[in-house]
């Protein structure tokens, strides 16, 4: 296409779990406007101002094209196969010596939002086999997960308010008028909120902030961080005390329930309203609202997941879905079907093996593994501490824990002195600028796009694919051939192993595993006739069509009428597959067949969370916030989101800045047990008293990063007071939310 020549083309939005549907206006290889798709069948032309950041990240002039590689302290630009070679050169001689678990690697928040890296960085992590694994599930929602797979089998089984039919919703720790969901993919919960109020229902939320989703309820709730668990299991409490548990339909695939009401004795509403700062009343009036109401469903993210109690916070807002009749029916919580990589439609349905925990824990401190991964906030002493297994290299995708993990400071340190580091990413960032060799991923818009793990969470099931909407860049390097020739180099294939091999191997595991699944639609059938029929196809294509056409609604290849890639690709704005419908038992994966509504794990956990009630209340904790032109620390370059007032304030109530001598705009210094920064002030009365937050990801003022826009507006890393000690013990994720401060003016005394 020439300079001169306009297009139209169609996207899915990759920045947020929304997952909206774009339509761009090109001019040449430039991107012209970008505008809400209003024939896409999941999102019908609703998008955020994050949309039109694509152009510039398509654009922007620090987004790295090729590969650098370090010498004498400086990143210099160098072709593919001279950065390959000292891949090779670098790593092989550390796994030689000290063996995979010498080799740490490391996925980031961006992974998700990437078919490419979902796909392939799964492959890459299966076929070399080290320990040392970490991800950003650590410091955001694993413990929604782990509840969720001990609960039901699978970690991706999170049921999801059916917003569109609810009376009744109530929100802790969540802000969805600006994160657009999370572990819930909903596009414009605003006008379904609005829907929701004119109806009749009604909205509450739970929170310490009047959080912009808090500003359009029917009720908002403060709470004192932390707490939620003490919250929800006074609701259900309550529930049991006055006889409204009704689990109707659900008793027959429940068990474990006769065990819930004493383990949930201590925790009337009077005696946990003091700590955790709603009042006993209100409480009461929470659970009989929740109890009256013909549909309702509770839901609850980031602010509850990543506190000390996050698992069982997370379990308890399902344990309330159940035991108020509202799992698994219209206008309550519901589970979606996603056309593909759902394992809740994998094997026979009804039942399964269910989610194992704690199979070991990590060398140094013995943080326990979840989910297969290590918690983030260990891998600086991983790094640091000599011995057997100590970690000696650390490949990143997608990440920047420098600015995401507990305890930054000492991080930054450790990624300072490790034998070699190997980074995945288009920025030089505060992470990244410590790799020996970064190797840049193209342009999202020179790539395909079928979200992977989203459709898992959708308010609605739907199926969607974009293709590239622009060719790929010369000596560009697809992300799924980038992570095929690092599997080349970790399986001691050489930095020049054939690409082309290595994905038909990984295509050929998924189809042996396809066919010798039992209770897959092509059971028994030979893998060679699949991968057959899958030609020409490679890459992603061919990976997705194969789970296309052995999910739900798929073709089997043949056996019946069904999905394929090639129905996707003929329909630009996407298949809608239905409402959320209910899915017990069938989704179920326990080995017992039932709902696991009392696992041994969360029981015990009460034990610590009845301890809590008689533990001081620290003065001022801090929290952290959602912002909608940010999502984490890697949008912050982007003019279009960066442009306006500084973001990266300090949220203070005025009753607790005045003693303390501080206005609006003021320098403050803050303080906690790991670290301490200064912020600048910004007085708010609608966070509550007691508390003060900044936003999460911030701090781009290191000295080697390549970020000319986020360090015009730098703002400062809240990481560098979170405590990497302080975990949730049953899902190793970090405390980042109530986490006791102190605060002071800058340059003040305490």
């Amino acid at each position: 296409m020439s300079e001169s020549e306009t297009a139209t083309r169609l996207r899915i939005c990759p920045f947020c779990e929304a997952t909206c549907g774009l339509e761009l206006e090109l001019r040449g290889r430039l991107v012209a406007a970008i505008r809400g798709d209003a024939q896409d069948v999941f999102s019908a032309g609703f998008v955020c101002p994050k949309a039109v950041a694509l152009r510039d990240l398509d654009a922007d002039p620090d987004r790295l094209r090729a590969p650098l590689l370090r010498r004498d302290g400086r990143h210099e630009s160098v072709g593919w196969d001279e950065a390959f070679e000292a891949i090779e050169r670098g790593l092989r001689p550390i796994l030689d010596a000290h063996g995979p678990d010498a080799l740490a690697i490391y996925l980031g928040n961006p992974t998700v939002h990437n078919t490419a890296t979902m796909l392939y960085a799964n492959a890459l992590q299966t076929a070399f086999r080290t320990r040392n694994r970490f991800s950003a599930s650590t410091l955001d929602q694993l413990p929604k997960q782990v509840a969720c797979g001990l609960l039901f089998g699978t970690s991706t089984s999170v049921p999801v308010p059916d917003i569109d039919r609810c009376d009744y919703l109530l929100l802790l720790g969540a802000n969805p008028l600006v994160s657009n969901g999370s572990l819930y993919t909903v596009p414009d919960f605003r006008g379904r909120a609005r829907r929701l109020r004119a109806r009749g229902g009604r909205l509450v939320v739970v929170d310490p902030r009047r959080s912009e989703t808090a500003a359009v309820a029917d009720r908002h709730l403060p709470i004192r961080p932390g707490t939620d668990a003490l919250l929800l299991a006074a609701i259900a409490h309550w529930l049991f005390a006055e006889g409204r548990v009704r689990l109707g339909r659900l008793a027959q695939w429940c068990a474990g329930e006769e065990r819930l009401a004493p383990a949930l004795a201590p925790f009337a509403p009077a005696r946990v309203a003091a700590r955790c700062g709603v009042p006993a009343r209100e409480i009461e009036r929470l659970a009989r609202e929740l109890s009256d109401a013909p549909r309702a469903a509770v839901y609850a993210r980031i602010g509850t997941t990543t506190t000390a109690f996050g698992t069982t916070a997370s379990w308890l807002v399902d344990v309330l879905n159940i035991l108020t009749g509202n799992l698994d029916r219209e206008g309550g919580a519901l589970f979606p079907k996603a056309a593909a990589f759902a394992a809740n439609t994998q094997g026979p349905p009804g039942r399964g093996s269910g989610l194992r925990l704690h199979r070991h824990r990590s060398r140094v401190s013995g943080a326990p593994e979840v989910l297969g991964e290590f918690p983030a906030a260990v891998l600086a002493e991983e790094i640091e501490t000599p011995g057997a297994g100590q970690v000696r290299a650390l490949l990143t995708i997608a990440g920047n824990p420098a600015r995401s993990a507990p305890g930054s400071a000492r991080l930054e340190r450790a990624l300072a002195g490790l034998d070699f580091m190997l980074s995945v990413d288009p920025y030089l960032n505060e992470t990244t600028r410590h790799a020996h060799v970064v190797l840049p991923g193209p342009s999202p818009l020179e790539q395909s796009h079928f979200d992977v793990v989203f459709p898992q969470f959708g308010y609605r099931n739907a199926a969607r694919y974009s293709p590239p909407v622009f060719p790929l860049a010369r000596d560009a390097m697809p992300e799924w051939q980038i992570l095929l020739r690092l599997t080349g180099i970790l399986l001691g294939q050489g930095a020049r192993a054939d690409v082309a091999a290595l994905d038909d191997l990984a295509a050929g595991l998924r189809a042996r595993a396809a066919t010798a699944a039992q209770g897959s639609p092509i059971h028994g059938r030979e893998p060679a006739e699949i991968l057959a029929a899958l030609a020409p196809r490679r890459g992603p294509e061919r990976l997705i069509d194969l789970a296309l056409r052995t999910g739900p609604y798929g073709d089997a290849f043949g056996a019946r009428e069904g999905l394929t890639l090639a129905q996707l690709e003929a329909a630009p704005h996407g298949i809608d597959l239905g409402a959320l419908e209910p899915r017990l038992p069938e989704l179920l994966r326990t080995p017992s067949g039932r709902i696991e509504l009392a696992p041994e794990l969360l029981l015990r956990d009460l034990e610590r969370l009845e301890a809590l009630l008689g533990e001081p209340q620290p003065e001022l904790v801090l929290i952290g916030r959602r912002q909608l032109r940010s999502n984490n620390s890697w949008m912050h370059n982007l003019p279009v989101l960066a442009k306006g007032r500084p973001r990266c304030t300090l949220l203070v109530h005025p009753d607790d800045a005045a003693p303390r001598g501080l206005a609006d705009g003021a320098e403050a210094r803050l303080r906690s047990r790991a670290g301490e920064l200064v912020a600048t002030v910004e007085l708010s009365s609608g966070i509550a008293r007691g508390v003060v937050s900044l936003p999460h990801g911030w701090g781009h003022d290191a000295p080697g990063a390549r970020l000319e826009v986020a360090a015009k507006n730098p703002g400062v890393n809240s990481n560098r007071l979170a405590d990497a000690r302080a975990l949730d013990p049953l899902s190793g994720t970090s405390v980042l939310n109530g986490i006791p401060v102190e605060l002071s003016a800058a340059g003040g005394r305490t």
